[in-house]
């Protein structure tokens, strides 16, 4: 609307102009030397207007003349970097379907007409990484990394390029120079806190933490737990050298994550020694509530120095009471009711708690049953069948992050460096598959764990038995304990031997079997057979001969012979000697 306004004041000025040069009367005179003009000043305005206008037109006619090169340089150079870019885009969706020789044909087209354009850089090196020329990506990140504009994205380059080669020193030293340079890159942050967590470095983590938090990659739930981490890290690393630092980190840890399985063990740990009994108690039972943990219950249970195993025992049901029986937790309280049930010698308890398990076994389930059969019962068959079933059972919780199962719980991921990514869980390998159970039980477990416990029986050093000797005409081996079963004897020379008949004697009656409630008595290494007489020593001659062995080729006493070394020049001491000089050449040819 203003524009409007002010175009028809324009015209109105405009108009108002000209009816005023219209309405001045007279004449307009020019004089230059001899040349005199004389016109109306309306006339005057007109021709005057007229040559503006002319000379208007011929410098546009001059200037594009003059102009035109630069614009047909410019236009050329437009056209050459927009067939760039179409190269470009192209190319990078070649590579990201996956098209190797169509991104290589696009690459080589997008550097011949956009050699600078940073995306012909990228769709260059991400060719020769999809190609597999690793040599050829790093020389053009380093180009991109020499430039301004294309630093970081060619320090992204070569990071990656040195975890493929794994040069686990060179990445890192990559990602602390980009972290210089921009310290909200996510990717480096999260390269240089791994390299300093599994280096040890707890304070430059805690560092590059806080820089991570100021940046605002990540949220204040996050930072605290991840603090908590580090923090409880550095205390079980100090743990045995400096535990006034190490108590301190994990006070403030278990602040921080209260549900940390490690910084609750520990924390309950210092605060035991100080005789802060109630406050441990509550440090492991907030932890147990969120995550039920072994760890947590044998804390629990030695909270208070000097218990007897049945006061421990009272205080593991304490704990394992909290945790209702519909949560997935619920098994690790009964397992530690096991445990301690044992220690304090309380079998029926014990068995009573794993009953529900005993069908299912896992692992541990499979283990307390071979302890408990081999302390109540000193059962070491039925020992034997439950641990041989802990061998095929499925496998308990454990510590796993990224696939990788480990004893202990670690900071840090030692697959991709993720800090707090060990959890508490089954591990992959050992959930439950819809084939079935490849190993099946063995006959000797099914009858071990089918026969009821023996009673533990103690057999007087006086009623074991012993073997009388046996005195026969003809000699015969003793039977051994480990030797098969005698067999009929039906070979012809057996046929041959004259039968031994011996009408007087009785047949001897085997030796009844050992009941399997009597334990077996300790089977000698060396046994004395009775049927054998103990050899006399043999004399030791006084003077030995030296006799040769079967294979002992000896020594030739004649030695070797060699035509050059039988006495050279005395023929007379040997009827065959070989003469030396031109005479043995001469006497070997005959002459």
């Amino acid at each position: 609307m203003l524009r409007i306004v002010l175009f028809l004041v324009l015209i109105a000025l405009a108009a108002a102009g000209a009816a005023w040069v219209a309405d001045q009367p007279g004449d307009l005179v020019l004089t230059a030397g001899g040349f005199r003009a004389s016109t109306t000043l309306p006339r005057f305005v007109f021709l005057l207007g007229v040559f503006a206008a002319a000379v208007v037109l011929v410098w546009s006619i001059v200037t594009m003349i003059w102009r035109t090169p630069g614009r047909l340089r410019r236009r050329r150079h437009e056209k050459r970097h927009a067939r760039g870019r179409h190269a470009i885009t192209h190319g990078l969706l070649a590579i990201g379907h996956g098209d190797t020789a169509l991104a290589r044909r696009h690459a080589d087209t997008a550097r011949r007409l956009a050699a600078n354009d940073p995306l012909a850089l990228l769709l260059h090196a991400q060719s020769a990484q999809l190609e597999g020329n690793r040599d050829e990506a790093q020389r053009v990140f380093r180009v991109m990394a020499e430039r301004e504009d294309t630093r970081l994205l060619g320090l992204r380059g070569l990071f990656i390029e040195a975890q493929r080669a794994d040069d686990a020193v060179g990445a890192v030293m990559i990602a602390e120079e980009a972290i210089k340079l921009s310290p909200s890159s996510t990717w480096a942050s999260h390269a240089v806190l791994g390299f300093r967590c599994a280096r040890g470095d707890w304070s430059g983590a805690l560092a590059i933490l806080d820089s991570n938090l100021s940046a605002g990659l990540i949220d204040k739930a996050a930072y605290r737990r991840q603090r908590g981490v580090l923090l409880t890290a550095r205390a079980l690393e100090l743990e045995t050298m400096d535990r006034d630092v190490a108590r301190e980190s994990v006070m403030e840890a278990i602040k921080l994550a209260p549900t940390l399985v490690p910084a609750a063990v520990l924390a309950a740990k210092f605060e035991s020694e100080a005789h802060q009994v109630r406050r441990s108690m509550k440090l492991v039972e907030a932890a147990w509530l969120a995550n039920p943990h072994p760890d947590l219950a044998d804390a629990y249970a030695h909270v208070k120095l000097g218990d007897s195993a049945r006061q421990r025992l009272q205080r593991v049901e304490t704990l394992a009471a909290k945790t209702p029986a519909d949560k997935a937790g619920h098994v690790e309280g009964q397992l530690a009711i096991a445990r301690a049930a044992i220690d304090a010698s309380e079998f029926a308890r014990a068995r009573a708690v794993l009953a529900p398990y005993v069908n299912d076994p896992t692992q541990r389930v499979a283990l307390l049953m071979a302890e408990l059969e081999r302390t109540e019962h000193g059962d070491g068959g039925r020992a034997r069948a439950w641990t041989l079933r802990a061998v095929r059972a499925r496998h308990d919780p454990a510590w796993t992050a990224d696939g990788y199962v480990s004893d202990r719980w670690r900071p840090v991921s030692p697959v991709t460096g993720r800090l707090d990514a060990f959890q508490w869980q089954t591990p992959v390998a050992s959930l439950p598959s819809d084939k079935g159970a490849t190993i099946e039980s063995s006959a000797f477990e099914e009858a071990m764990l089918a026969a009821p416990p023996p009673k533990r029986v103690t057999a007087a050093p006086s009623e074991a038995p012993v073997e009388p000797p046996v005195a026969a005409p003809d000699p015969v081996p003793a039977a051994q304990d480990n030797s098969p079963p005698e067999a009929k004897e039906t070979t012809a020379e057996a046929a041959k031997e004259e039968p031994v008949v011996t009408p007087a004697a009785e047949p001897v009656n085997p030796a009844p079997e050992t009941a399997e409630s009597t334990p077996e008595a300790a089977t000698p290494v060396f046994r004395t057979r009775a049927d054998l007489g103990k050899p006399a020593p043999a004399p030791i001659q006084a003077v030995i001969p030296i006799v040769r062995a079967p294979d002992d080729p000896g020594i030739d006493d004649e030695g070797p012979s060699d035509e050059f070394a039988e006495q050279i020049g005395t023929p007379r001491a040997h009827a065959k000697a070989q003469a030396g000089g031109w005479r043995g050449f001469w006497s070997r040819w005959g002459a």
